[in-house]
């Protein structure tokens, strides 16, 4: 089992963190998944229809990110928090992209509500997981880079479990090592947000949307939420 754990000095630079851990176990990524792929329809639709539109970096919920970014020597422009690289991707091509299910999920899920999200295989994971400071000497591949080793600056938010580091400037990049693809069977799914006194009802209602998401292709599912109150979670 995997444990989850907030490290107290990220606790303590933003008291205001939630994360939920969604957690599916017997996933079938093979299988069609017709709600992901209507739910991605609708936001299309509704964004061509002009009645949507993703969020973007004035609005308060990616400005807290951007803020954050900043305080860890990370430039928010130049390497944006996923979830306001994958609102400005959507808002330019009109479309959102097809990855495997269970990435569309929390892609869709994530630019709904203007929140970052994430995945783990956990097959792939070794030991625990911890969000923390890196110390600048750790290694990181990135997706779709296999053959690329890259360290984090000092001081940067990164998962990181006991083998390397699984994504980079908090929520920027994920690893290559615990992509998340159609064979992934036991995936832990994360939704963040750093203002949980303003938007935890966002959080708890995407955890629910995605966990739905889930719910006819896995033969269990989980929510668990992280926080500097409850800072380690074993889902």
């Amino acid at each position: 089992m995997t444990t989850f754990r907030l490290g107290p000095t990220v606790a303590a630079a933003f008291p205001d963190t939630l994360i939920a851990v969604v957690t599916a176990t017997g996933l079938r990524g093979h299988e069609p998944w017709p709600a992901t792929a209507a739910a991605q329809q609708a936001l299309e639709t509704r964004l061509a229809a002009g009645t949507w539109a993703p969020a973007d970096e004035s609005d308060p919920r990616i400005e807290a990110w951007h803020t954050a970014y900043r305080s860890f020597g990370t430039n928010p422009r130049r390497i944006r928090p996923s979830v306001d690289a994958l609102g400005r991707r959507l808002a330019k091509k009109g479309t959102l992209p097809r990855i495997n299910p269970a990435v569309d999920s929390y892609n869709t899920v994530s630019v709904r509500h203007g929140l970052p999200a994430g995945a783990f295989d956990l097959d792939r994971v070794t030991g625990d997981i911890d969000i923390r400071h890196a110390q600048g000497t750790e290694t990181f591949t990135p997706l779709g880079e296999p053959d690329t080793v890259e360290n984090p600056k000092h001081g940067e938010v990164i998962y990181a479990d006991t083998t390397d580091v699984l994504t980079r400037h908090w929520n920027h990049r994920d690893s290559h090592r615990t992509r998340v693809t159609e064979d992934s069977t036991h995936v832990a799914f994360v939704l963040e947000t750093l203002q949980s006194t303003r938007d935890g009802h966002l959080l708890t209602t995407a955890a629910d949307e995605l966990r739905d998401l889930l719910a006819d292709h896995c033969t269990r599912s989980t929510v668990h939420y992280l926080g500097p109150a409850h800072p380690q979670t074993a889902p």
